[in-house]
């Protein structure tokens, strides 16, 4: 029993392992951030979910790993077994195990980015120190007589430079300078044909290339001896070191980069075959300059003789004098032309006076009157014309009905002796005397008794 005055004792918070687990993850998570680690792996593992699972160890540690999709999808490499690797990581807790590890955001082999962070170190610190600077770059010379060619005498990147450079202008002078281009003799090699070149004064400008390769076969490049040796040349230095994607610390301390050992020979000389062209265009300015040129030479000197004779009073009296013969010959002319033309007024008059003159009236109302006697005429002609038409209709139709049409047919016409045609037999006595008229004449006929 516990004496009423005694102090309750502290209550006790009870964590389970979840909850610890949860805790040591938390402060795990937020006492460390991304890390970087660099070690062997062991134990590689990739299921097929996709997921990667490893441990990462070095002599007298190790730590197991897990790198999750998509994550896992852009790995650049296959990791397995005793690889030397560098990743980037979170620091966790697997809760349900309790086990301490690490999740990986990014994996890559411990040479390549070793040597990356050596490059970047290095390009700061000069960059800083201005050897990158674009103010200290030097042109290149438009027509270099000699170009020395620092490279490997037996690589490609000689072979392409060469032919570049003989196909497009034949009347540069090329020397190789050999030296090696990878490995630990090539930089001081380069350092040395650097400094012997620049302080020769033989060469115009100098090309320090190879072809392309992996970062550690270029890293003679990024040697930090071989870029001051570039900085202190007495002449300009083109870098052409690789491809177009790789890029050296030469390449930012020379005067000039180039992306390939083809495109640095095409910048270092000019194309043969345009300047041709643009040496006959030139030609053709210069002859059509000239002959602009002598044309108005020409035309000032036939203006000066101008000037110069026109001083003279034989040239001034010979021009009053043409002058004047000029005039008379204008005078003649215009006092041509007025009379002319009086002479086309007059003839103009004298046909107005003509076509009003009697006779022509006269002679005009003459032929009006013989067209309408014409035309009278005419209208007689056809007047008669139409009624003696009419006539011999009208006589056609009277003869259809005359009785002496009747006559030809056979018959006669009797008369009376008081010559009145006898209609009815009764109107004639017996013993009277009639008279029968027949087509070709007259008969005398007695009535007999019936």
């Amino acid at each position: 029993m516990h004496s009423p005055d005694a102090p309750a004792p502290p209550p006790r918070h009870i964590l389970t392992p979840s909850s610890l687990n949860r805790l040591v993850r938390d402060l795990l998570e937020d006492a460390l951030p991304l890390v970087w680690i660099e070690g062997e792996l062991s134990n590689v593992a990739r299921p097929a979910s996709g997921h990667l699972y490893f441990t990462l160890k070095d002599a007298n540690a190790q730590v197991r790993c897990a790198m999750f999709r998509p994550k896992t999808g852009w790995l650049r490499f296959r990791p397995v077994d005793g690889m030397h690797v560098l990743v980037r990581a979170r620091v966790g807790l697997y809760e349900p195990r309790g086990e301490f590890q690490l999740v990986a955001e990014h994996m890559e082999p411990a040479g390549e980015g070793a040597l990356q962070r050596e490059f970047e170190q290095l390009k700061a610190r000069l960059d800083a120190e201005g050897l990158f600077d674009p103010a200290r770059k030097r042109p290149l010379p438009a027509f270099a007589k000699r170009i020395g060619v620092i490279t490997s005498a037996t690589g490609a990147a000689v072979r392409d430079v060469l032919s570049v450079m003989s196909r497009r202008w034949p009347l540069a002078e090329v020397e190789v300078l050999p030296v090696p281009v990878q490995g630990r003799e090539a930089p001081p090699a380069i350092v040395s044909m650097l400094r012997r070149a620049s302080a020769s004064g033989r060469y115009d400008v100098l090309l320090l290339t190879r072809g392309g390769g992996s970062l550690e076969d270029l890293w003679a490049f990024n040697d930090e001896q071989v870029a001051r040796a570039v900085h202190a040349s007495a002449v300009p230095v083109v870098s052409a070191v690789g491809h177009e994607v790789d890029f050296s610390i030469a390449d930012f301390v020379a005067d000039l980069r180039a992306p390939t050992p083809s495109a640095a020979a095409e910048l270092l000389v000019p194309d043969a075959q345009a300047i041709r062209r643009h040496l006959q265009q030139l030609r053709q300015r210069m002859a059509t300059l000239q002959q602009r040129r002598l044309h108005a030479l020409i035309q000032r000197t036939d203006h000066l003789l101008a000037r110069l004779q026109a001083q003279r009073p034989q040239t001034r009296l010979l021009r009053d004098r043409e002058r004047l013969a000029h005039l008379r010959h204008r005078l003649a002319v215009a006092m041509r032309e007025a009379m002319r033309d009086r002479e086309r007024r007059l003839e103009r008059t004298h046909a107005r006076l003509l076509a009003r003159h009697p006779r022509q009236r006269l002679s005009l109302y003459a032929q009006q009157l013989a067209q309408q006697e014409r035309r009278l005429r005419q209208a007689i002609f056809q007047i008669l014309e139409r009624r003696r038409a009419s006539l011999h209709q009208t006589a056609r139709a009277l003869h259809a009905i005359s009785p002496l049409a009747t006559l030809d047919r056979g018959y006669a016409i009797l008369f009376d002796d008081q010559g009145h045609v006898i209609r009815s037999a009764s109107s004639v006595a017996v013993g009277a005397r009639v008279r029968a008229k027949v087509a070709d004449g007259d008969m005398a006929l007695r009535r007999e008794e019936d």
